[in-house]
């Protein structure tokens, strides 16, 4: 059993940044896989980056390519989503997640298991 704890969000105008940050917890002595999500009102959740057991993404959401920034904190199982240049689109509930099998990044909301609380992020003036 894990235990996902998100941390970070809130109100930011447009072109700010803001950090989230995500620790998991629990029963696992090896890096698992984090995949970071959102959710705008009256849309699907959609994924947005995602570390397995590297140090690094593999891959982002096309929206927010070359202004979000996903890594590995020192402690093993913590990741951070920097998020530069903000846009009003970019508003949304924010999620971090790990996969049924722990390990591999995937895409499909449907093959994460454990969720983070959420945290809303909203980009206004």
């Amino acid at each position: 059993q894990l235990q996902v704890v998100q941390s970070g969000g809130g109100l930011v105008q447009p072109g700010g940044s803001l950090k989230l940050s995500c620790e998991v917890s629990g029963n696992t002595a090896d890096y698992v896989a984090i995949g970071w999500f959102r959710q705008a009102p009256g849309k699907e959740r959609e994924a947005i980056s995602c570390i397995n057991n590297s140090k690094f993404s593999n891959y982002y959401l096309d929206s927010v390519k070359g202004r979000f920034h996903m890594y590995r904190d020192d402690a093993k199982n913590t990741v951070n989503l920097q998020m530069d240049s903000l846009k009003p689109e970019d508003t949304a509930a924010y999620y971090c997640a790990v996969p049924k099998d722990n390990y591999f990044c995937s895409r499909s909301v449907d093959e994460y298991y454990y969720w983070g609380q959420g945290t809303q992020v909203t980009v206004s003036t």
